[in-house]
Formats: C-alpha cells, sequence, structure tokens
C-alpha cells in the first residue's frame, strides 16, 4: 500500500520546482526558437511567393512588348516595302521615259541617215544600172 507521508509532498514539490525550472530554462527558449523559425519560413516563404508573382508579371509584360515590337518592326518593314515598290515604280518609270526618248531619238537619226544614203545612192543608181548592163551585155 502507499503511504502519503511528508515524504509525497517533498518529491511533488520537488516535481514543481524541476518543471518550472526545465520550462524556463529548456521548453520556453526551443518554443520560442520554433516560433521565430516559423514566422521566418513563412516570412520568406510570401516573400518567394511574391517574387514568383513578380517574375511572371514581368516575363507577360516582357512577352507583352516583345510581341509589340514584332508587330512594329512587321508593319516598318511593309511601310519600307511599300516605298521600295513605288520608289521602284517611279524609277522604271523613269528608265522608260529615257528608253523610249532615246529610242525615238535614233530612229530619228537612222532615218535621216536612211534619207541621206537614198538620197546619195538614188543618185548613183542610174550610174551603177548602167554599169551592171554594161557587164551583163557585155
Amino acid at each position: 500500500m502507499i503511504d502519503l507521508d511528508i515524504s509525497f509532498f517533498i518529491q511533488l514539490a520537488n516535481f514543481i520546482i524541476t518543471l518550472l525550472v526545465l520550462n524556463l530554462l529548456m521548453f520556453r527558449p526551443i518554443r520560442e526558437i520554433i516560433r521565430r523559425r516559423a514566422e521566418l519560413m513563412s516570412d520568406q516563404l510570401s516573400k518567394v511567393e511574391d517574387f514568383n508573382g513578380q517574375a511572371e508579371t514581368k516575363v507577360k509584360d516582357y512577352e507583352a512588348a516583345l510581341d509589340s515590337a514584332r508587330k512594329e518592326g512587321m508593319e516598318i518593314r511593309n511601310d519600307f516595302k511599300e516605298q521600295g515598290a513605288d520608289q521602284e515604280q517611279t524609277l522604271l518609270a523613269e528608265a522608260g521615259k529615257v528608253a523610249a526618248a532615246t529610242m525615238k531619238e535614233a530612229r530619228a537619226e537612222v532615218a535621216a541617215d536612211k534619207g541621206a544614203a537614198m538620197k546619195v545612192l538614188g543618185g548613183e543608181v542610174e550610174a551603177f544600172a548602167q554599169k551592171v548592163t554594161a557587164k551583163v551585155l557585155g
């Protein structure tokens, strides 16, 4: 049987004092460290989530800017193509006019040379005809 004498109360007091001392020296600091660690982890997790959110936003903004730049580049390229085609048409039209004028001058010069040659040869045809006739008839 258990006797409840003074030693029981001394042991109970000793247990309570040991529990209070351990709480003060060990359990409370360990709980504080665990609480700080949990706060730190929570804080770092929220920072990581914010950073990931900002990174996603920046990637989306970058892609939007890149798409916009591509569209702008395509528009500029198309404008340059149109300007080049217009300039090409202008240059070809001018070259055609110059070629037509040159051809007209060349034809006029050839016609003039032809007329002069016809006049020169027209006067000599009679003499050539008589020479040929003389050679043929003997």
